[in-house]
């Protein structure tokens, strides 16, 4: 087995959060995680080849470990003579390793104080080092125990008898010797945590700011789970009942929702934060929820001949995403900054009439309806995959990039069209039929062609039966501009 330990960032977790949320951030890289005293303990043995051993699992605890300052060292938990000795700011968070768990705490406490380990390990450790010790450490020095091996020299039946069976079992723990049982950390199958806030929150910062605290649990939540979150619910409690007068209501809540399932702490907070902002508190606000109420499974990194497409670390890497802020993260920010209808994107639809090829929804409302069955109607097109639109043929290639709209209307001189002048007719015809799904009226067949003049370039036309079959006529109309 093999143990590293790793400082428990307790003091940052807000009241009311479970302190074992404190540790689901390194159940991403092993479920042997345990929290005990002040060190999350994690046993890597079965794990480590995974994460391509240990030096870069090393490398990966380090960088997903809360950054957080270490609480103060208790003056007698370690030896006077090595407090000069100050820890290494480039290796934070500190991290120690052992063959047990206790020898991993043990060599953790020494370095969160600045100590040098001992020559030999765990024989030269420092009693305070281990907990079961620390209520024994005055009696014990009185007798000349000043380390770890010293008190295991002890006679152990007189041992025993001074100082109780606890230490004595302790000792044989850390160095193996005995099992040593641990309470695993197992994550809750839904993630809706609570928080008192330290003060009412009277600003969007604010509450801000405490909601800030949860989502890095949820994140630590959803990298130990191998999922992303699509829906955010936020729920607070006022503070007051009763302003001037006027009842209020208990809390209130807002709900966030992503086009894509996502890890990304940065922009599940600038999502809250534009929802936030339009969203006045009606009263100071003393307790918050985060809920998380969808989630999806992530697609894992595999090894690749390939580097991947971009930067963006290793979570970036992974996602084949590169640095900086991705299209529907954009587009996501702005829809809650100026309102679900006030952002539209491109759907494709199933049909092949060129002018609705595509239809523009709300960009909130189309990220919610991903998740949903594709249907159609009789009173229109399905949605369309990318592959399955009727832009996908290999025909598309003669098709403009900018369209008329409404189709214009051509002249005729004999049977030419003309617009600006006469039109040479250079590819077509082209059919299309569309419409047939709808009413008799709604069914349009049109034949397209490329066609060019000297006065306004190459355009795309086509030509459909207006009228009566018997009595009708063909019209010619100007659909689409080549760039």
């Amino acid at each position: 087995m093999h143990w590293i330990a790793l400082p428990l960032a307790r003091d940052e977790l807000p009241p009311g959060m479970p302190e074992a949320a404190a540790g689901w951030w390194a159940l991403r890289f092993t479920p042997r995680v345990a929290l005990l005293d002040e060190a999350v303990l994690v046993e890597v043995a079965g794990t480590e080849r995974l994460w391509g051993g240990r030096e870069r699992l090393l490398a990966l605890l380090r960088q997903h470990a809360p950054a957080a300052p270490a609480g103060p060292v208790p003056a007698d938990a370690v030896d006077a003579a090595h407090v000069a000795h100050a820890p290494d700011p480039a290796c934070w968070p500190p991290l120690a390793q052992g063959p047990t768990a206790l020898q991993a705490l043990a060599l953790l406490r020494l370095r969160q104080a600045g100590c040098p380990p001992p020559r030999r390990v765990p024989h030269g450790l420092p009693l305070a080092t281990l907990t079961a010790l620390r209520p024994h450490a005055a009696s014990l020095e009185r007798m000349g125990c000043r380390t770890w091996a010293a008190v295991r020299a002890l006679p152990r039946d007189g041992a025993a008898r001074r100082f109780g069976a606890g230490p004595l079992r302790a000792l044989d723990q850390a160095w193996g010797d005995a099992p040593h049982p641990l309470a695993w950390l197992e994550l809750p199958e839904r993630f809706e945590m609570p928080a008192e806030l330290p003060a009412p929150a009277t600003s969007a910062g604010q509450l801000l700011w405490a909601a800030g605290r949860l989502l890095g649990a949820l994140r630590g939540w959803l990298l130990a789970r191998h999922q992303g979150v699509l829906a955010l619910e936020l729920h607070w409690r006022h503070d007051l009942r009763r302003i001037d007068g006027v009842d209020l209501p208990p809390g209130g809540h807002l709900a966030v929702r992503t086009a894509e399932a996502t890890q990304d702490l940065a922009h599940l907070r600038r999502l809250l934060a534009e929802h936030l902002a339009r969203h006045p508190l009606a009263a100071p606000v003393s307790r918050i929820t985060l809920r998380a109420a969808e989630t999806a499974s992530l697609p894992q990194a595999s090894a690749s001949l390939l580097p991947p497409g971009g930067g963006g670390g290793e979570c970036g890497a992974r996602q084949g995403q590169g640095p900086g802020e991705s299209w529907h993260q954009w587009v996501e920010r702005l829809s809650a900054r100026w309102g679900a209808g006030r952002v539209c994107v491109p759907v494709l639809q199933a049909d092949h009439r060129p002018e609705r090829m595509q239809r523009w929804e709300p960009a909130a409302a189309q990220g919610q309806a991903r998740a949903e069955p594709r249907a159609g109607g009789p009173s229109g097109a399905a949605p369309a995959h990318p592959n399955e639109a009727a832009g996908a043929a290999a025909e598309a290639a003669l098709w403009p990039g900018w369209l008329v709209h409404p189709p214009r209307p051509l002249a005729l001189q004999g049977d030419r069209p003309h617009l600006q002048g006469p039109l040479r007719l250079l590819a077509g015809p082209h059919r299309f039929d569309g419409g047939w799904w709808g009413a008799p009226q709604a069914l349009e067949r049109r034949e397209y062609f490329v066609a060019r003049n000297a006065a306004v370039g190459t355009v795309w036309i086509y030509r459909q039966w207006q009228g009566p079959r018997a009595t009708g006529h063909l019209q010619w109309f100007w659909h689409g501009v080549f760039a």
